[in-house]
């Protein structure tokens, strides 16, 4: 049978390595499940976390020391999806999957790629995953909007369908090169259509695709979750950081300003002090 954990932490920031290190120390069994955050280590100066004086780099490369003294483990995997199936919850990467009892979001926000018609559309001709969706269509003209160069194995892996990939490349320079390739360095202003996605625009200029895929860090919350709360493009949350659905929490910059470290920090290890609590529930039913 399948192991299913205490709870699985998704995200790669100080909200999830906390509640990571907050788990670990009230001896749940936990699944650390993410991407490591390039946010913190770019940082010029980190003024506003007790202790910390040094640049984004040192504060990761302290963290990083941590990590390894405490034995934590980051699994290096980007959810794309968190159901409830059976009791438990699943979460889905690509081809994988992982069972819990209960889920912490620390997934953060993101900004880059964001364009009207992204969220509306969903599941009608956008998506987050290529390898969840990709094989829907083979044969047909997609884009890709991509937010950094780490996605591109994506988009070569949807061109292995599609008739054309368009991949719209959010940063200067890139490596995509495919017969049924073309590279775009523009932004998106909207995703158009009627019952399903039929164009990605660039303000005047329409782009006439069946699909658009969206590659970055984070889906919006509610695109990863079905069903959650939210409260303008963060999840809604209770004291305890409990969402609107039974055992799952939310910490860090998901669930609203301030976007601080600080807030992360605690939040992350609220959620996982509740996230034990809901898991010693379960057990008295």
């Amino acid at each position: 049978m399948q192991k299913v954990y205490d709870t699985a932490i998704v995200g790669g920031g100080i909200a999830a390595f906390t509640a990571a290190l907050t788990a670990k120390n009230l001896l749940l069994d936990y699944v650390w499940l993410g991407e490591r955050s390039d946010k913190l280590r770019l940082a010029e100066k980190v003024t506003n976390f007790p202790a910390v004086t040094g640049t984004g780099a040192d504060f990761a490369a302290a963290l990083q020391a941590q990590m390894e003294a405490e034995g934590l483990v980051l699994t290096e995997r980007r959810i794309d999806g968190v159901f409830r199936t059976g009791g438990f919850y699943t979460l889905t990467a690509g081809a994988e999957n992982f069972l819990s009892k209960t889920v912490i979001l620390a997934t953060g926000v993101e900004s880059k790629g964001v364009c009207a018609g992204e969220k509306e559309f969903l599941g009608r001709g956008v998506s987050y995953c290529a390898v969840c969706d990709g094989a829907l269509y083979r044969g047909k003209k997609i884009a890709a909007v991509i937010s950094s160069p780490k996605f591109e194995e994506e988009a070569e892996y949807l061109a292995k369908f599609a008739d054309t990939v368009y991949c719209v490349c959010l940063y200067p320079v890139s490596c995509l090169a495919g017969e049924n390739i073309v590279v775009l360095h523009k932004t998106p202003t909207a995703v158009s259509g009627g019952s399903h996605v039929d164009a990605l625009l660039f303000g005047e200029e329409r782009l006439e695709v069946s699909g658009v895929f969206f590659l970055k860090n984070s889906a919006p919350a509610d695109a990863l979750v079905y069903g959650i709360g939210m409260d303008g493009p963060h999840v809604r949350v209770g004291r305890d950081l409990s969402t609107d659905l039974a055992g799952v929490f939310a910490a860090g910059d998901v669930t609203g300003r301030p976007y601080q470290y600080a807030k992360a920090a605690g939040e992350g290890c609220v959620a996982a002090h509740s996230a034990r609590a809901f898991v010693r529930s379960m057990g008295k039913n």
